[in-house]
């Protein structure tokens, strides 16, 4: 866990900790770094408002060598800032103040998505001009590779597997970030938000008061 907030870092840890979790924590930013570093943790508790280097650079360094499981908390709740830690490699995130509940729910749900990740089943996807391939997470879309974060990745295979099939958040909650619980819809929101602006704004067409669905209009 990397937070500078001593109260919210011990509340967090001891709550891990009485769920079965071994816990370190770290109060800035380049502590957190060299932390996990020298660890090598199976998920990152991270506040984005840090000393030294924020959140959002850490997230950068620490994804460098391998992906690592993040769980973003700010105290802001602006999109771009919430956007900008999505796209270095942050797969989810909690606005302050939470429910040490919820987090702790997320964090097993991060862990079980992470098992899933090596063995994400499914053949090449092809689409007009778009190709997706599970097994080397490779994206390309009119001859050019488009990258796209783990999280990003999941996203648009499950949407692309079934296209103009509409999803509900609290579906795409369940199937992609393994979530039995009904809260974090906005950061469906955030992960399409990252699509469309890596593949096109009407790359996901968004159905009002239901969810989103693939348009492969936009790839013929």
């Amino acid at each position: 866990m990397i937070e500078d907030e001593a109260t919210i870092a011990g509340a967090v840890a001891a709550r891990l900790r009485a769920e079965g979790f071994d816990v370190e924590i770290a109060n800035d930013g380049i502590g957190g770094v060299a932390l996990c570093q020298r660890l090598r943790p199976d998920l990152v508790v991270l506040d984005l408002m840090l000393p030294g280097l924020d959140g959002i650079e850490v997230c950068r360094r620490i994804q460098r060598e391998r992906h690592v499981p993040v769980l973003m908390l700010t105290a802001k709740d602006s999109e771009t800032d919430l956007e900008v830690g999505l796209g270095v490699g942050a797969d989810d995130y909690l606005t302050k103040p939470f429910s040490p509940r919820e987090l702790v729910a997320r964090v097993r749900a991060l862990l079980r998505r992470a098992d899933r990740f090596p063995s994400l089943a499914g053949e090449r996807i092809r689409i007009g001009t778009l190709v997706i391939d599970p097994d080397t997470r490779y994206v390309s879309n009119n001859g050019q590779e488009v990258h796209l974060t783990p999280t990003e990745f999941a996203l648009l295979f499950r949407l692309a597997q079934t296209p103009h099939v509409v999803f509900g958040r609290r579906r795409l909650l369940e199937e992609v970030w393994g979530y039995r619980i009904g809260s974090g819809e906005r950061t469906v929101d955030s992960h399409v938000r990252a699509i469309r602006r890596k593949l096109g704004a009407r790359t996901i067409r968004t159905v009002h008061g239901i969810g989103y669905a693939l348009d492969t209009n936009d790839f013929l």
